[in-house]
């Protein structure tokens, strides 16, 4: 574990290997799963205030579940996430062609919002868990991103660099300063 202000980074980020592969997966985190994108708080207000910007952007059946649920819902683990379609896909979700996108993202690509998309997707594969006295930071293996580590190999791309804009996001830029320099020493060991 490297050790950076209040948070504990695993490893994994440093020695894992991860470039997303969306002609292979499809977008399938978007849409696999028991729950919705994690939220925080933040993160909800926003959605409520940037709802009805967002919905030119979504498909009909997103912006009735966000209307019957709310632009999030307490999960299994009493934590909030986004709404889901018919328990399903996330109700953010948008298909292009075969593959799931972003409608959150469109939109902020499109220069309609200034929100890209919560930070819990932004970071994916990187998940943090809060604790009372920290955070911590962990590379989530899911067999839907196989394709994404296979990649990633190819490349030679580690988890924290394809990460690294949503996690300079999340915690800075001398955070990631940190995480950077911690990184060359494991790699040199």
């Amino acid at each position: 574990m490297i050790q950076i202000d209040n948070t504990l980074v695993s490893d994994d980020l440093v020695t894992g290997k991860f470039v997303c592969d969306l002609k292979k997966c499809k977008g399938a985190c978007c849409v696999l799963g028991d729950s919705g994108a994690p939220l925080e708080n933040d993160e909800i207000l926003i959605l409520k205030e940037i709802f009805p910007e967002l919905k030119p952007f979504m498909r009909n059946e997103g912006i009735k579940a966000i209307e019957e649920q709310g632009v999030s819902v307490l999960d299994e683990e009493n934590e909030y996430v986004t709404p889901l379609i018919e328990g399903k896909e996330c109700a953010y979700v948008i298909y292009e062609q075969d593959i799931a996108r972003c409608a959150i993202e469109n939109a902020y690509h499109a220069g309609v919002v200034n929100f890209r998309k919560p930070i819990s997707c932004f970071l994916y594969p990187v998940r943090i868990k809060k604790y009372k006295s920290f955070e911590a930071v962990n590379y989530d293996i899911w067999n839907v991103c196989d394709a994404a580590r296979i990649l990633g190999r190819s490349t030679n791309v580690a988890v924290y660099k394809f990460t690294s804009s949503a996690l300079k996001q999340k915690y800075g830029e001398e955070w990631l300063k940190k995480l950077n320099d911690a990184a060359s020493e494991i790699m040199a060991d």
